[in-house]
């Protein structure tokens, strides 16, 4: 048996654009996806701290040292500019595996969503 485990987390970053005229996504900031160990294409739930709001979409890489933080697509409908969120990416694992995984969490700094020294 295996069971979904949290296996990497953005905590608190702050949404700079929405563009519903994109397909769909988010992008982010490539130093962000680095720390989290997160992939392009990834499945990520957003979860919107201001609203409530919780979406799934996948992650799409923008510039590097940016501080981008961006929704794309329907899911910029779901948050404002300035609201912040926590993204969060999961991993299957059996039971034995999940009791000893430690997730990678990252707290880059709130408002520049650049990774603290």
């Amino acid at each position: 048996m295996t069971i979904e485990v949290l296996r990497a987390k953005l905590h608190r970053i702050t949404i700079t654009e929405a563009d519903v005229d994109y397909i769909g996504s988010i992008t982010l900031d490539r130093d962000l996806i680095d720390a989290a160990g997160l992939v392009e294409g990834e499945k990520v739930h957003v979860l919107n701290v201001n609203n409530g709001q919780r979406l799934v979409t996948y992650v799409i890489a923008g510039e590097r040292a940016s501080g981008q933080v961006c929704l794309n697509g329907p899911a910029a409908l779901l948050a404002t500019v300035g609201d912040v969120v926590i993204v969060l990416a999961y991993a299957q694992m059996t039971l034995e595996e999940a009791k000893v995984f430690q997730p990678t969490v990252v707290f880059p700094d709130e408002r520049t969503n650049k990774l603290r020294s």
